[in-house]
């Protein structure tokens, strides 16, 4: 049958999660994944480094296969090889195949999406998968295999109904990607979630990398040039400093597996490169300059603001807003006051985006106007040629950017 796969998807959409009726279908089916992967877990930082991952290994020679989410634009681009997509015709039926076991066990969007995934890499024959956490890591969909790595890209308060209410809680969750004996990777953590995570480490005897910073770090041409430990030279092509730091992580990870897959400085220095991360500090315009940022936790928006005045040349900032109804507001709009001149708070096409009334606590602050392309319309019109910021979740970010492009 045809499908409509991203309105397929939308019509399962649950609100609560949990892992019993995925693990009782992988048990009826036999599923077995053998496909070497790396697992990255994280409450910001995962698609970066998992993109980054996946080309430096691509430069290396290896046929990679990608999972990731959420989806901007098409579900297909969740999985892929060697940057090309799953086809709608592979994905339907996949869909067509076990659509009747997925019903009847209830399987989550993220759930399907999942087992698609895995099955296709092994179809296809994927040499190495990455593989991206959707939420957590002990609960997670994804945590039904054993990795060959698992990275933790950064822990903060976030998912708190599912993940618990401290760093210590949330990092216990994430680290439940933790295997035996596998190396353990991770960005530089605060020290409650960096000690959670040193002692799962030692309970499964895995050696423990941590990321540091990087050197002489300078920025040029909307991107950046820097070091990182011995490797020289080095660039990214991104505005946002955030994504220099899920860079080096990534040079982490090669690190660790460096006994299996010998890569050299110039296929890291290749993938690096050519790594393309959209709405990251995404510059759409330059006349006035429009950045489009799927920053969408307090974390991740204290992280950005510390490198939009680079992006934005100095100018005066002005940000239209817009995220999900569990996300800590307070703190993410307290971030972007620090930095943006004024805050226009909007909505968009989505069952989870804040409405009017979910921001009354911040009316007497900040404009709220319902229609966000008349709100960014008004803004270009009140400060003409001055920079504009968009930002809040990652699918009002993709949502913004379809908007301009299109018109």
């Amino acid at each position: 049958m045809s499908i409509d796969l991203n309105k397929y998807f939308d019509k399962l959409y649950k609100e609560d999660y949990q892992r019993e009726d995925f693990d009782a279908f992988l048990k009826k089916v036999g599923f077995k994944y053998n496909v070497p992967s790396i697992h990255i877990a994280g409450s910001n930082g995962k698609g970066s480094t998992a993109n980054y991952l996946a080309n430096i290994y691509r430069a290396y020679g290896l046929k990679v296969g990608l999972f990731i989410s959420p989806a901007l634009n098409k579900v297909n681009e969740m999985i892929s090889i060697n940057g090309n997509d799953i086809s709608d015709d592979d994905f339907i039926k996949a869909i067509n195949e076990n659509e009747k076991l997925f019903k009847k066990y209830s399987l989550s969007p993220f759930e399907i999406q999942t087992f698609i995934a895995f099955n296709y890499f092994q179809k296809q024959g994927v040499d190495l998968a990455i593989i991206e956490c959707g939420m957590g890591g002990e609960i997670d969909a994804t945590n039904i295999f054993n990795p060959i790595a698992a990275v933790i890209t950064s822990i903060s308060l976030e998912h708190t109904s599912y993940l618990g209410r401290s760093l210590c809680e949330i990092a216990y969750q994430k680290a439940g990607i933790i295997k035996d004996e596998i190396p353990v990777i991770t960005g530089i953590l605060d020290e409650e979630a960096l000690n959670t995570i040193v002692e799962v480490s030692k309970e499964h005897k895995c050696a423990l990398h941590v990321s540091v910073d990087p050197a002489n770090v300078v920025y040029s041409n909307n991107g950046y040039n820097f070091n990182y430990m011995a490797y020289k030279d080095l660039r990214i092509n991104s505005p946002a400093y955030y994504s220099l730091k899920d860079a080096c992580i990534a040079i982490e990870t090669v690190n660790a597996l460096l006994d299996r897959y010998q890569v050299s400085e110039d296929q890291i220095k290749e993938g690096l490169a050519n790594t393309y991360m959209p709405v990251r500090m995404e510059i759409v315009s330059n006349s006035p300059i429009i950045v489009i940022d799927g920053s969408h936790n307090p974390e991740g928006v204290q992280n950005m603001v510390k490198s939009i005045h680079l992006a934005t040349n100095n100018g005066p900032v002005h940000c239209l807003f817009a995220c999900f109804t569990d996300k800590n507001i307070e703190r993410m709009l307290s971030y972007l006051g620090e930095s943006c001149r004024d805050i226009t708070l909007t909505t968009f096409p989505n069952r989870r985006a804040r409405q009017m009334e979910d921001y009354f606590l911040y009316l007497e602050d900040y404009p709220f106007k319902e229609d966000p392309l008349v709100a960014l319309e008004e803004i270009k019109t009140n400060y003409p040629g001055e920079p504009i910021l968009i930002t809040g979740s990652l699918a009002f970010a993709a949502y913004m950017k379809r908007l301009i492009k299109w018109g």
